[in-house]
């Protein structure tokens, strides 16, 4: 008997901590639904912005082509050729090279009288050389743009946002320098003319400054070398 009085007394004092301890786990595996549940609403919300930036990113990408077939026409497959390998030429998105290549490309095609098939490849080059000059001589990609768009209205004052020069006076000059380099020309497979300010023949003249000065490429080598071009890249 004194043994069950025992047993009956220690069960008794021991459910205070009982008691306690089943309180606690209960009020842990509150707090861990908690945040079982912030856990899935937050990685619902991602998933839903992902969705929508997708959506969002495609119907971009839509417009881009329609913009892109409009001016390059039968071309037009070849601009999204290129838009699609730019991530590893040019460091942009596809969006990101259509939205450029559109941006100057109807000046780029008044200057070789229509050839959209010419204009594809010197749009191409040009992207690049843009990518590559802002690698290396870090500008703004942005401030880049704007002065290839300068260079098609034949304002040549933002030359020196690829730290190239700032001046029509600056600019004849490098199309003279790069029409004297033969080498190069026939390496890129352009012809510069010394006595032309088109747009077509700017650009030309730019691919063949940067190559003589060892831009050319800069992007390129940057995504297949370094981590930062991979990651670049792999985005």
């Amino acid at each position: 008997m004194e043994i069950f009085k025992l047993i009956g007394k220690l069960s008794i004092d021991g459910l205070p901590q009982a008691e306690s301890a089943m309180s606690k786990i209960g009020g842990a595996a509150t707090k861990m639904g908690k945040v079982v549940a912030a856990g899935v609403a937050a990685g619902a919300a991602a998933i839903t912005k992902m969705a929508k930036d997708a959506v969002d990113s495609y119907a971009e990408y839509e417009q881009l082509v329609g913009g892109v077939e409009t001016l390059f026409k039968e071309s037009g497959d070849k601009v999204q050729e290129y838009a699609q390998n730019a991530y590893k030429t040019a460091g942009m998105s596809a969006n990101e090279y259509m939205e450029t290549v559109t941006s100057f490309s109807a000046s780029l095609i008044q200057s070789l009288d229509g050839d959209t098939a010419a204009a594809a490849e010197v749009a191409n080059r040009a992207i690049i050389d843009m990518s590559d000059n802002a690698n290396k001589m870090g500008s703004s990609m942005e401030s880049i743009q704007n002065a290839y768009q300068g260079f098609a209205k034949q304002n040549f004052t933002m030359l020196d946002n690829l730290k190239l020069g700032g001046t029509k006076t600056e600019m004849e000059r490098l199309i003279a320098d790069a029409a004297k380099m033969k080498g190069i020309q026939e390496e890129l497979g352009v012809t510069v003319d010394a006595n032309s300010l088109s747009f077509d023949n700017i650009a030309n003249a730019i691919s063949v400054v940067q190559k003589n000065m060892g831009i050319a490429n800069a992007t390129a080598e940057e995504a297949d070398t370094t981590i930062q071009g991979s990651a670049a890249s792999m985005k």
